[in-house]
């Protein structure tokens, strides 16, 4: 397992305020009986509009007063949660990083694209394999 990520209460659903729940994968911890007593005591369902997850890094997001749960989550579902809430060009970003790991062609470029994306360094640091002076020569590049 790794860090704790949570799901809450979105106070709104426009605006960003994580990401739905209904957008990722069947996740383990929904079958538990600690989660599945929040959401009677929230009364509401995994479905619902309202019911939002991030993962640990974006917690510092959840807006204050909202009701909360940590979840713990394998390192696959972690992924699952971070490519819900990705935009359409850091999912890619990260797609191609994950790539790049496995082959390392035009490392500087594929580097540069994902910093240029949005995708944060510690991601890509976690995503491509590379050292983080690699990525910092990368980016001067």
């Amino acid at each position: 397992m790794t860090d704790d990520a949570y799901l809450f209460l979105a106070t709104t659903t426009s605006g960003w305020q994580g990401t739905p729940l209904a957008l990722v994968a069947e996740l383990e911890c929904l079958d538990t009986p600690a989660v599945q007593a929040w959401f009677a005591a929230q009364r509401v369902s995994p479905a619902s509009p309202s019911v939002r997850v991030v993962p640990p890094e974006q917690s510092g997001l959840i807006p204050d007063g909202a009701e909360r749960l940590p979840v713990p989550l394998a390192a696959e579902e972690l992924e699952q949660v971070r490519r819900a809430a990705a935009t359409e060009s850091v999912a890619s970003a990260e797609e191609e990083l994950l790539a790049f790991r496995e082959t390392e062609d035009n490392r500087d470029t594929v580097l540069r694209r994902a910093l240029a994306a949005g995708v944060p360094a510690h991601r890509i640091i976690e995503l491509s394999g590379v050292d983080p002076t690699t990525l910092s020569s990368a980016s001067q590049s």
